[in-house]
């Protein structure tokens, strides 16, 4: 009997995840979302939650001091929930856990082993290419919801290429500023990148 009841609540009551994983940019607004069937009883409490008490007690993100203010819960259709997450953060990448509690003796469930949500900014790298520069827009995990992006390159900032190659090439006589975004979240755009002209010049003197 015990064991039937740990398999009921480790695989059958235990909430689904829509996804298992996600990245997103830093800034953007997330949406997490799963489903769980409702064993005997009435669910009394729903909640999403990262870390755990003192005690061990899951704590609400709506309670926690990081998160509040910060994220909102929305309940859906046929046992469905989602928790949004707004301008995101890189301290918000973490794994995301789901809990309901029922009336019932035992009534407590959490979804394992969450979502995992990684938040990434982007950056420019620098690579030297001999009498020209490299530079490549890249992020720190592969954005779910746009994994082949197109990339927009900005020299000073104002906009100079639109390509679906993360790549730019300068040539290493260049001494401008260089920033990326990704099309559709040109709000979201990279720490600019300076670069510097190689070219000395020498002044002649003439002594007499």
């Amino acid at each position: 009997e015990n064991l039937h009841s740990w398999w009921l609540t480790k695989y059958f009551f235990s909430p689904l995840y829509t996804k298992k994983t996600v990245c997103v940019l830093k800034g953007s607004t997330v949406e997490l979302s799963c489903s769980y069937t409702i064993p005997r009883g009435r669910v009394t409490t729903t909640f999403w939650f990262t870390k755990n008490d003192a005690e061990g007690n899951p704590v609400s993100l709506s309670d926690d001091p990081d998160h509040k203010g910060h994220v909102t819960y929305r309940r859906e259709k046929n046992n469905g929930h989602t928790l949004t997450i707004r301008d995101l953060r890189e301290r918000d990448s973490a794994t995301y856990k789901f809990r309901f509690i029922t009336d019932r003796k035992k009534g407590k469930f959490t979804g394992e082993p969450g979502v995992t949500l990684s938040a990434s900014g982007l950056l420019v790298k620098v690579i030297p290419a001999g009498k020209r520069r490299k530079l490549t827009c890249s992020t720190t995990c592969t954005l779910t919801d746009n994994p082949n992006p197109t990339y927009i390159w900005y020299k000073n900032r104002q906009p100079v290429k639109e390509d679906s190659s993360s790549m730019y090439s300068i040539s290493s006589e260049d001494a401008d500023s260089y920033s990326c975004t990704v099309k559709g979240r040109e709000d979201l755009r990279s720490p600019a990148v300076c670069e510097y002209s190689t070219i000395v010049q020498y002044t002649t003197w003439q002594v007499s």
